[in-house]
Formats: C-alpha cells, structure tokens, sequence
C-alpha cells in the first residue's frame, strides 16, 4: 500500500508560478511511475505530466514547456513546477503513483494504482 499526500495549490494570477507536491509514505519503493493529472470544471480527469522510475517523462501538450515534474527520491516526493499560468490551467490537480510496468507512456488513469487528495489551483486573468 502506498499513501499519497499533496500540498501546494492556491490561487496565482495569470502568469504566475506554483509548484505542487506529493510525499508518498508505505510501499514507496514498490512505485515504478508517477503523474499529475488534473480535472478542469466541466471536463474529464486529464494526464499532465508522468515520469517513470527510469527517469522518461511524458508532459500533455498544453503545458510542455511550462510545466516540469520532477522527483526527490530521498524525500519520498514528487512535484510539479507550473511555470507561466493560464486560467485554463485552473483545475484541481491529483497525483498518482502506479506500481506496475507498462510499455507505453504512463497517460492512463488504469496505470496508476494510488491517488492523492487532490488539490485546488486557480489562476485568475
């Protein structure tokens, strides 16, 4: 069992940067990925950045370039750097850990076996 617990968030103005992070606690060396999703109102859960354990990431269109996920091993703990914020970016942000190999590119909510609580980022225009 791994347990995920994030912190970060708020409310930025647009232009603005936040970093997001996701300490996980319990089987932590049982995490092979880990990812960022995100849920905008009115819209599916959406993949926004991944990285494996092997270090290969896989960053949504909309924010490559301005987003960079990231990793402290020795902390347990995953994160975020929102760089550049856009309104449309305004969502509540989950991160996951999955535990299993997969060939393919990490961009599927099935990959990821453990989620965080979620929390809120808001950019005002």
């Amino acid at each position: 069992q791994v347990q995920l617990v994030q912190s970060g968030g708020g409310l930025v103005q647009s232009g603005g940067s936040l970093r997001l992070s996701c300490t996980a606690s319990g089987s932590v060396s049982t995490i092979y990925a880990m990812a960022w999703y995100r849920q905008r109102p009115g819209k599916q859960r959406e993949l926004v950045a991944a990285l494996t354990r092997t270090g290969r990431t896989n960053y949504a269109g909309a924010v490559k370039g301005r987003f960079t996920i990231s990793r402290d091993s020795a902390k347990s703990t995953g994160y975020l750097q929102m760089n550049s914020l856009k309104a449309e970016d305004t969502a509540v942000y989950y991160c996951a850990a999955g535990t299993k190999y997969y060939s393919g590119s990490y961009s599927r909510p099935y990959e990821y076996d453990y989620w965080g609580q979620g929390t809120q980022v808001t950019v005002s225009s």
